[in-house]
């Protein structure tokens, strides 16, 4: 049996060090495909590049510009790599090991189900479904593959934010924490103006709509396909997932019982249907609120962080550091010392290569979504959100029985 064979099959640690370790040189490297060619698949697959555990073995995107655009930024000259915006004729080649999958969140159930099925070990960006109810048969499919599934919930894999959790939080340095605060700002990218445009040739416009409702083209529902229900949850689904994992993680909670939201389209009236701003507040069963504060809008803040308040002290953590502040003693400032992306990668790979789970495996992935699905929830229905009592479905407080 070859390698590429055993890294897909393996079911305990030993075969699958064996497999990773078994034959010296280039060899040893995964075949990775990456699924969805954009901005961030680009940046992803670039970093595993980087590790050199990885080669490019396929691209696969729905159009034909973001696939060159791939080409040129992660091969070198004369590299030719296998293209396609067939997601199942991707899958069915001999040479893929695994799959990044960067697509549009509305995308990203049916592909890692598909994915899953043909045994490819899976890095899935997050949020990882864009429904709540996808959650619990895509946790079974991962389960039931026997394959490492890693969500793009890169701050698990981060020594920072380990760091954070071992030497303040685990030690209860903050006493008995309160209220958790969480900022996040300024997304240039998101305000942009896009102009309407001809359907490109080579713009698979039925495989881009997917699952969704089947609408006419439209540039924009493309090319800002984040504005747009249909295809993602906007900025709550974007952002929240991460500093919700944050506080959860941190908090040794991951029960939020409730949620409220209010926001709008303050600023940004170019036919964009998710909000442009936006507060959502969170209960948890710990006793302790979460608060999000978001906008899509160049405001002024310090920095984009996560603020824990407790009795004894407080503890700032962003992506590049944290601040400890004692209520009796003087501020220590940790600052990062690596890329979060490039450990959570790493992380990826050590999962595949030992036969472990890896640090955001499906289950971390999708506790990171629940606090976005119920502040999406109130956001669009007006009304505090909770999950009912077997957290299946998301109810109004007032009300028996799902939506």
């Amino acid at each position: 049996m070859n390698r590429r064979k055993f890294v897909k099959t393996a079911g305990s640690s030993m075969l699958l060090a064996a497999s990773y370790n078994c034959v010296p040189g280039a060899n040893d490297r995964l075949g990775v495909a990456l699924i969805g060619s954009g901005r961030r698949g680009r940046s992803v697959m670039d970093l595993m590049l980087k590790t050199g555990r990885a080669e490019l073995v396929g691209l696969c995107d729905v159009y034909d510009v973001q696939r060159r655009r791939a080409r040129e930024a992660l091969l070198k000259r004369g590299e030719k790599v296998f293209e396609t915006a067939d997601v199942e004729e991707m899958l069915a080649r001999s040479g893929v090991d695994a799959v990044l999958i960067a697509t549009p969140d509305h995308l990203h159930y049916g592909i890692a189900l598909k994915a899953l099925e043909a045994g490819k070990h899976l890095y899935l960006e997050k949020p990882v479904t864009h429904s709540y109810n996808q959650g619990p048969p895509l946790r079974d499919a991962v389960r039931k593959s026997g394959v490492v599934c890693q969500t793009g919930i890169q701050q698990r894999s981060g020594k920072l934010y380990k760091r954070a959790k071992e030497e303040i939080f685990d030690r209860k340095k903050l006493g008995d924490i309160i209220f958790v605060r969480a900022v996040w700002s300024d997304f240039a990218w998101q305000r942009r103006t896009i102009e309407p445009r001809p359907r490109p040739a080579g713009l698979d416009w039925e495989r881009f709509i997917g699952p969704a409702p089947e609408v006419p083209y439209q540039w924009a529902r493309y090319d800002a396909w984040r504005n747009y229900r249909d295809y993602g949850n906007g900025i709550l689904a974007d952002l929240l997932t991460h500093w919700a994992d944050v506080a959860q993680w941190m908090m040794d909670d991951e029960e939020p019982l409730n949620a409220v939201a209010t926001g709008g389209i303050y600023h940004l009236e170019d036919g964009r249907e998710n909000p442009d701003t936006v507060n959502a507040v969170l209960k948890y069963r710990g006793g302790w609120n979460l608060t999000f504060e978001c906008t899509i809008m160049p405001v002024n803040v310090d920095r984009d962080s996560v603020l824990f308040l407790g009795t004894e002290g407080s503890l700032e953590l962003f992506r590049e550091g944290y601040i400890y502040t004692p209520h009796k003693g003087k501020a220590q400032r940790i600052d990062a010392d690596a890329d979060l992306t490039a450990e959570h990668v790493n992380d990826f790979f050590d999962a595949i290569k030992y036969g472990r789970e890896p640090s955001a495996n499906i289950e971390i992935g999708l506790e990171a979504s629940r606090p976005a699905y119920l502040a999406v929830a109130a956001y669009w229905n007006g009304e505090r959100m909770r999950f009912n009592g077997d957290r299946t479905a998301i109810e109004r407080l007032s009300q028996t029985g799902p939506l």
